[in-house]
């Protein structure tokens, strides 16, 4: 299937055979078209318009086509289908992918989604996964995989995996349980291929297999697949017992969703929203967050107001408080956004004294190195006078050891106390540093220049 490019031509196109009902050749246009690039095509459609193509597309597309759309445009589809129809279209999907589905429904039509499914077994399998919440193991994981018990033979090993591969799209690897269903380890192509077929199950499968537990965070899940480099991992209850699998594709949602989360809050966003979201929503998101900047600034402005009789006296000082209030506020956000990446990707370990000495080290290199610009330019270009040069100066490399401290303690703080610290970035960090920032600087000031 060739790589999709979306163009306004396509679009113009489609939605002229939609107007002119013209069936037969829309579906042909669509025929080596990934359902990804459909979803994306119905997005830019209307509703009307997406309703026709996901109605007139076959049974098996209907059910990619729908896990591919983005939240909103899926609620929209699903608001659009009877529960028959819907239970139709899931009837075909895996498991993992069927629950989520399920899971935007109301109450009541989930339960009557879930009666019309014709698969007994498969309507189970996604009762059992709607137990478990979303932002776990159990949420994430798929019911569909191949299990062999460690008393069988080869030769009944093979019979087995052919019959329950049947019912799989992928069939990632083969996991290797006792008679209660308890994981022991998996089975490797190659012992299958160059065992003989007496041999029992038990002599030849790897025991040394990574798992997760049902409860367990999906944020650890991609951190233990993405350090194991692992494609599929299986899912245990509390007893060992083998009870699903997550694959990669899984994760990387998780992943992407947790970056989106994590750039948002850095913004200043306090909430997971999209750039379609009501003015409501997205106030409520923001609003929080430019508060606490604009009390930042409040505490700025009375600091100011404190040292007024000193800045009538050294001018100077006035032209270079937004040097300082940005110098602190990015220095502040540069030594966060590394300690939160530590702490995401646990590189942290113990060494946590080594990387506050480390930034306080770089906080005062740096610090020098501007300082040292500074002077240098304050005088020439802005021919001020010495002795301010030097104040200013100084306070400048004060103000980025500091705030070079703070970006590193904070997060540390707020991971010690369970609390994301994706929430130390952004206006947080920047608006403690712009207070502190400018209180050293004047603190300073009056201190050499004696005001």
């Amino acid at each position: 299937m060739m790589q999709f490019e979306l163009t306004k031509e396509i679009i113009r196109e489609i939605k002229e055979n939609i107007a002119n009902q013209q069936q037969k050749v829309i579906l042909d246009s669509l025929k080596d078209i990934h359902p990804a690039d459909i979803a994306d095509i119905m997005d830019e459609l209307n509703f009307e318009e997406a309703i026709f193509i996901f109605k007139i597309l076959d049974k098996e597309k209907k059910a990619d086509v729908l896990t591919e759309l983005d939240d909103d445009s899926r609620e929209k589809v699903l608001n659009a289908l009877s529960s028959k129809e819907i239970a139709e279209e899931i009837d075909d999907l895996e498991t993992d992918d069927a629950a989520d589905i399920i899971a935007e429904l109301t109450d009541q039509k989930k339960e009557e989604v879930i009666s019309q499914i014709e698969d007994t077994e498969h309507a189970k399998d996604i009762v059992d996964l709607l137990r478990y919440p979303e932002d776990t193991a159990g949420g994430l994981m798929g019911k569909e995989l191949v299990k062999v018990n460690e008393d069988w033979s080869m030769l009944r090993c093979v019979k087995e995996m052919r019959e329950q591969a049947q019912e799989i799209d992928v069939v990632h690897t083969v996991y290797v349980v006792d008679k209660d269903n308890v994981l022991k380890g998996i089975l490797s192509l190659k012992s299958m291929l160059t065992t003989s077929t007496k041999t029992p199950v038990k002599e030849i499968y790897r025991s040394n297999i990574i798992s997760v537990k049902t409860n367990e965070k999906d944020e650890e899940v991609a951190k233990i697949m993405q350090k194991y480099d692992l494609i599929v991992v299986p899912v245990v209850d509390e007893l060992g017992h083998l009870v699903g699998k997550i694959t990669i594709d899984d994760i990387v949602d998780v992943i992407k969703e947790e970056a989106d989360r994590d750039y948002q809050m850095a913004a200043g966003i306090s909430e997971d929203v999209e750039a379609d979201d009501t003015i409501f929503k997205l106030t409520k998101a923001r609003l929080p967050w430019l508060l606490i900047g604009m009390l930042g600034g409040l505490g700025a402005a009375t600091i100011i107001t404190h040292f007024q009789d000193g800045l009538q006296q050294y001018l100077a000082l006035v032209t270079f408080i937004p040097l300082i209030q940005a110098t602190a506020g990015n220095v502040g956000v540069q030594s966060a956004a590394i300690m939160v990446q530590g702490i995401a990707n646990n590189s942290l370990n113990n060494e946590i004294v080594k990387r506050l000495l480390k930034e306080l080290t770089l906080g005062l290199v740096n610090g020098v190195a501007l300082a040292t610009i500074f002077l240098i330019i304050g005088l020439l270009l802005f021919q001020i006078d010495l002795t301010i040069a030097l104040t200013i100066g100084f306070a400048l490399s004060t103000v980025i050891i500091l705030a070079a401290i703070i970006g590193t303690f904070i997060p540390l703080f707020l991971h010690k106390r369970g609390i994301d610290p994706a929430v130390a970035t952004g206006p947080f960090i920047t608006t403690s540093n712009d207070v502190f920032g400018i209180l050293i600087y004047f603190v300073i000031a009056k201190l050499i220049l004696g005001f």
